[in-house]
């Protein structure tokens, strides 16, 4: 008796639990350099400065109760990136328990982890997330699915009539159908040689099947505009809460605002202006992404268009803020997956 052979696993698995697993180890090398930096005269500065001014005047809290409130943060972050590190193997052996343990952790990791920046626990909570999607649900439970049979597509042609010997076979000249020649003798039409079966056309692919280049763009889509659209709002509220804080930092950045004729209120303006703008496009690409996932014509379509306008802005950006090339490189693909032949031909279906 044999066993049946274990399911192949999916790519879209693969490269979850190496996200996963590299993720986990930097956000570990971070917490180190967050904690390493704690005492520093840079982040007591910082950290006074925001205790000076509302909401951070709110909390009730000193100097050193931020500062220890940090350092249990990073402490968790590092704990939980080390168990995901862990997990994230396991997962390639098809643990479906480790699965569910990355799908907890992802929660604590992702708030801890903003006392780092924010973006790499996010990345490996993202992952954590597409352990859940087809075909990796099936990888998981063991289920394999078996192919659809091929299907010719080629109409074949009508038989031909049975020979009656006591009918006298057409002439020598073309016919619709190969017939006895003059001696009785089939095959004139077409020498020594009968025509052969008609070869199959190739099967066309399943369309009820999600191709895998959507899910990977509505994916990338899903992740940088919803942190575009974090940290947009969070900065409306710091600039609308505390904007003294905003402004020095601004000022502390470019000295030259001032000379240049550039005042508070002007860039109280542009940045509301800007932030608005960019958390609506934001908003309006997560749903868009949510519409294609769902296989709407027209949504990727304005995906596609979504994401060539980011491309340009992100190329424009990345010029004065280099960090925001992660940023242009998840567009310039979502781009790229959305514009493939088989997902145009699986929403034309």
């Amino acid at each position: 008796m044999t066993t049946p052979p274990a399911p192949t696993r999916p790519r879209q698995v693969t490269m979850a639990a190496w996200l996963i697993m590299g993720g986990s180890v930097l956000v570990v090398l971070m917490v180190f350099e967050r904690v390493a930096g704690l005492h520093s005269l840079e982040t007591r500065e910082s950290v006074q400065k925001f205790l000076a001014e509302p909401p951070g005047a709110d909390l009730g809290l000193g100097v050193s109760g931020v500062l220890d409130l940090l350092r249990v943060l990073c402490m968790v972050a590092a704990g939980c990136a080390t168990a995901a590190a862990i997990l994230g193997y396991q997962v390639l052996r098809r643990s479906r328990s480790a699965r569910l343990a990355l799908t907890v952790l992802a929660v604590p990791l992702f708030v801890t982890g903003l006392a780092t920046g924010g973006f790499t626990s996010s990345v490996v909570a993202a992952s954590a997330v597409m352990l859940w999607f087809q075909p990796a649900r099936d990888w998981f439970n063991g289920v394999v699915r078996e192919p659809r049979p091929e299907v010719s597509n080629r109409i074949a042609p009508p038989a031909a009539p049975p020979y009656d010997a006591t009918r006298p076979g057409p002439g020598p000249g073309p016919g619709p159908w190969p017939g006895p020649g003059p001696g009785g003798q089939l095959g004139d039409q077409f020498g020594d040689q009968a025509p052969g079966p008609a070869l199959p056309l190739p099967a066309e692919a399943d369309p009820t099947v999600r191709p895998q280049a959507v899910v990977w763009a509505c994916v990338l889509t899903w992740l940088f505009a919803g942190l575009a659209l974090v940290v947009m709002a969070a900065s409306i509220a710091v600039l609308a809460a505390s904007p003294d804080l905003v402004f020095d930092e601004l000022h502390k950045q470019n000295p030259d605002l001032a000379s240049q004729g550039v005042s508070d209120a002007t860039l109280r303006t542009i940045t509301f202006v800007v932030g608005g703008v960019v958390a609506a496009w934001s908003l309006a690409a997560l749903v868009l992404a949510g519409l294609a996932f769902r296989r709407v014509g027209w949504a990727r379509v304005a995906l596609v268009v979504s994401a060539s306008g980011a491309v340009v802005c992100l190329l424009l950006a990345t010029v004065s803020q280099p960090l925001l090339i992660i940023p242009l490189a998840a567009s310039v693909v979502t781009l790229a997956l959305m514009v493939r032949p088989e997902v145009r031909a699986w929403f034309d279906r």
